[in-house]
């Protein structure tokens, strides 16, 4: 650690925005501790996520991880000079367990509290393994709930939404997917695991809001709906004519048609925007093919390609804890203790701040 960075405020990040309960510490660009509980093994024989069973969670698991991450930085509470929590998007309830934890503990410590967007936090937890950000990047977050592209001038203060998904976010794709090829949930390493045996060319599955007409209106938009109708069709014609469905081709064909959408337009936006650096970020950036092609392409096109490590793709503490000092860091104003979570927190917005009657109107 550098003496700077020994002497930066000691943040404690908080994350409950789905299923897992993370708690971090971060100190500067310093990562003391990571602690996470998942109650993804309570919702798996739904099918999905269910909301009460994820907040119910939370509630169960927050006061052990605390200590779990305070033990594992050697760290009392009372060292802790700020707090921060992600306090949208996400599922209201979830939500609700970390910031209400988080307001609780810094109205106790008589600390800063920061209500941080979650998904932003998924890009700043890069600055933890790669280091300080360029003056200008793009981030490309990709999740279960999430696809979303971003320029971002400071993690802290200027971050501008280029493109989003119009329908299911990449992670949530897979996920149908998954369900359709009869694979178990959650379906994203699942099919990520079948699609590495077969042929990525197999099904000419189609690239949403690819066309020249469609680059126009939503040059950095994306869309899987259009595409997991067409992996359905295809698997619904195995089975009509009592044939076994090629999994495998199946899962590659659809992984394909993914990250070539995600890279392609990605670059796209890298062209136009004259940015040379791109970090990714999001559960489905652990996706293999698109870790694959994105190192290719971007490589080609000169491009930096700055992805973390596959344990800071879901989500984390830490990540909350990396955007929590970085705005600590830029001296932005603490969230007062009457904010509310916002499930659907614009990604223009790092920190909450007041709400004002024009939002509550």
């Amino acid at each position: 650690m550098s003496s700077s960075e020994s002497s930066a405020p000691l943040v404690l990040g908080i994350e409950s925005t789905c299923d897992e309960t993370g708690v971090a510490l971060v100190r500067g660009l310093d990562l003391l501790a990571d602690v996470t509980a998942s109650s993804m093994d309570d919702h798996a024989r739904f099918g999905g996520i269910v909301p009460e069973v994820a907040s119910r969670a939370h509630l169960e698991a927050f006061g052990p991880t605390l200590d779990a991450a305070l033990a594992q930085a050697e760290v009392e509470l009372s060292d802790v000079d700020a707090v921060a929590v992600a306090a949208g998007p996400g599922l209201s309830g979830s939500l609700a367990v970390g910031v209400a934890a988080a307001k609780a503990l810094a109205l106790g410590l008589d600390v800063p509290f920061y209500g941080v967007n979650h998904v932003i936090g998924h890009v700043a937890v890069d600055s933890l393994v790669h280091g300080p950000f360029p003056e200008s990047f793009l981030g490309l977050v990709v999740s279960g709930g999430h696809s979303s592209l971003l320029h971002v001038r400071d993690i802290a203060t200027d971050v501008t939404e280029l493109g989003q998904t119009f329908d299911d976010a990449a992670g949530e794709a897979f996920d149908k997917v998954g369900r359709l090829l009869g694979l178990p949930y959650p379906g994203g390493p699942h099919v990520d695991r079948a699609a590495t045996g077969g042929d990525p060319a197999a099904f000419a599955f189609p690239r949403g809001l690819s066309r020249a007409k469609d680059l126009q209106r939503h040059p950095y938009d994306f869309s899987f709906s259009g595409l997991k109708t067409a992996v359905a069709r295809v698997v619904e014609g195995f089975e009509d004519r009592g044939e076994e469905v090629p999994v495998a081709d199946v899962a590659a064909s659809f992984s394909e048609a993914v990250a070539d959408v995600l890279v392609t337009k990605t670059l796209r936006a890298c062209e136009i925007h004259g940015v040379g650096t791109v970090v990714v970020g999001g559960g489905f950036s652990a996706n293999s093919r698109l870790r694959s092609l994105a190192a290719e392409r971007f490589e080609a096109a000169g491009v930096e390609l700055r992805i973390p490590p596959i344990r800071y793709c879901t989500d984390n503490g830490a990540m909350i804890a990396a955007l929590g000092s970085a705005v600590v860091a830029a001296g932005a104003t603490p969230s007062p203790y009457d904010i509310t979570i916002d499930s659907q927190m614009p990604l223009t917005q790092v920190v909450m701040g007041e709400v004002t009657v024009a939002e509550v109107a």
